[in-house]
């Protein structure tokens, strides 16, 4: 029996809501530092098929690639109590983090 997960904008079909940002962070720094698929690929040690299906939305990727993308890109995976969502912050010295990509409904 398969089970359905709630509909997304991510390109990958039924990719919880968490992943299409965690996607979404990833291309836009990529474009934004300028870099293609592949360099960025080269750079993190993985195929550039990886990359794009990171971007993508897979919901099943292996974590140790995932945060060698993050590392080539400049990101940090910030882990901390919640409820198990991925949420986009940025901050600045002195401010606490603040959103910068829409929060998942909480229900």
């Amino acid at each position: 029996m398969k089970t359905t997960r709630p509909e997304t904008d991510a390109s990958e079909p039924g990719a919880p809501p968490a992943v299409a940002i965690l996607s979404e962070v990833v291309r836009r720094r990529r474009e934004d530092l300028g870099l293609k698929q592949a360099e960025v690929a080269d750079l993190a040690g993985c195929s550039t098929r990886f990359v794009h299906t990171l971007e993508n939305g897979k919901p099943t990727l292996r974590m140790d690639k995932i945060l060698d993308v993050l590392e080539v890109l400049g990101l940090d995976l910030l882990v901390g109590p919640g409820r198990g969502r991925i949420r986009e912050v940025t901050s600045r010295p002195g401010q606490s983090p603040q959103p910068a990509l829409p929060q998942e409904d909480p229900s």
